[in-house]
């Protein structure tokens, strides 16, 4: 690895900030559901929730900019099981709603643990997971269309956050405890070596001050 590329890697998950998420029920269209993670690597966003959509989920390397890479995601089996998951791990769940009790976006206090819940474009937050929720929310419009497209709403609630937390100072020192830094350093930079020794059970090397794996490493020939 070059020192430059290690050096990138350190300045961007001294950004990351692990206590904001995005939780998307069973979007559907992979440019979505790509440009929603591209949003999120945008913001500093460490891990994404989704809930499984019919036919899976896949990107678009065109609209996602290989962004999937550098974000975490974490599979949920129905909206209601992940709000909870997420709750119960501390975060506010804040659903993305036209409905009555939606309150303006900006109202929302985004430098506490918070999880944006997008709905699919179609159907939006189902009504079990928008019981389950903390609070709804909505972006105020003043054109014929009722709704923005899911990615670029997404994108909007995202950098509201952004604007909050940055004007706050969590984007000023690194949030991960130093053995997630130091692993994740290591993934993203030696991504095919970290795979074959999580497999094979291995430890993690150390690497150097210029990013360099100390010591030997055997791989298959």
């Amino acid at each position: 690895m070059l020192k430059e590329r290690f050096l990138r890697i350190g300045e961007v998950l001294d950004r990351r900030q692990p206590d904001l998420t995005v939780l998307m029920e069973r979007v559907n269209k992979p440019h979505n559901f790509s440009a929603i993670l591209r949003n999120c690597d945008a913001v500093g966003i460490l891990e994404v929730h989704a809930v499984v959509p019919e036919g899976g989920l896949t990107s678009d390397p065109t609209t996602s900019a290989g962004t999937d890479r550098w974000i975490q995601l974490r599979r949920h089996e129905d909206g209601v099981s992940a709000v909870r998951a997420l709750q119960e791990g501390g975060f506010q769940v804040i659903a993305a709603d036209l409905g009555p009790g939606s309150v303006d976006y900006r109202e929302i206090d985004y430098t506490r643990p918070t999880a944006l819940l997008m709905g699919a474009e179609l159907y939006g937050v189902s009504e079990d997971a928008l019981r389950a929720a903390d609070r709804s929310v909505h972006i105020p419009m003043v054109g014929m269309a009722r709704s923005l497209n899911v990615s670029v709403a997404t994108a909007i609630l995202l950098y509201e956050a952004f604007r909050q937390r940055e004007g706050a100072g969590m984007y000023a020192a690194c949030r991960l405890d130093p053995e997630q830094r130091s692993r994740l350093v290591f993934e993203w930079g030696y991504p095919d070596i970290a795979r074959y020794l999580k497999e094979q059970g291995h430890p993690r090397p150390e690497l150097d001050d210029e990013g360099q794996i100390v010591g030997d490493v055997r791989l298959p020939t």
